[in-house]
């Protein structure tokens, strides 16, 4: 079994970081930079928690809305 800060995929350290979450709406794409992520130093692999993956739901809401072909926008 894997720690918390252990990467499930490659055993490396998971670290606080950055990451881009990127989603196909269909119509467009938001793209969202600068996700507050866990980041795995060896593999690159990232993983948000739930409260930051509630406002990145919250922000393709908002994009989706706006029938935009492509939205790029701050986490913050």
């Amino acid at each position: 079994m894997f720690k918390k800060d252990t990467c499930p995929l490659c055993g490396g350290k998971k670290k606080s970081g950055k990451s881009t979450f990127t989603v196909n709406l269909g119509e467009g794409v938001l793209v969202v930079r600068e996700v507050p992520a866990l980041v795995c130093n060896q593999c690159g692999e990232d993983w948000i928690e739930d409260k930051v993956a509630s406002r990145s739901e919250d922000l393709t809401n908002e994009a989706r809305k706006k029938h935009l072909q492509v939205e790029v926008a701050a986490f913050a």
